[in-house]
């Protein structure tokens, strides 16, 4: 996988963080639960820009 498609992915994966992130802070008036959704999202992100 080329660097661009891994930024694409890294990009793609922003919009979810933010919106999600919101939402998720919304529903549960804390960001101990968004930080966890950040990090579920991150390694996600990070699990699919690492395959080859």
């Amino acid at each position: 996988m080329d660097i661009s498609r891994k930024l694409g992915i890294m990009i793609f994966s922003a919009v979810p963080a933010i919106i999600g992130g919101g939402i998720v802070y919304h529903f549960f008036g804390s960001f101990v639960q968004v930080i966890i959704y950040e990090c579920v999202l991150l390694l996600a992100a990070v699990g699919c820009t690492g395959r080859k």
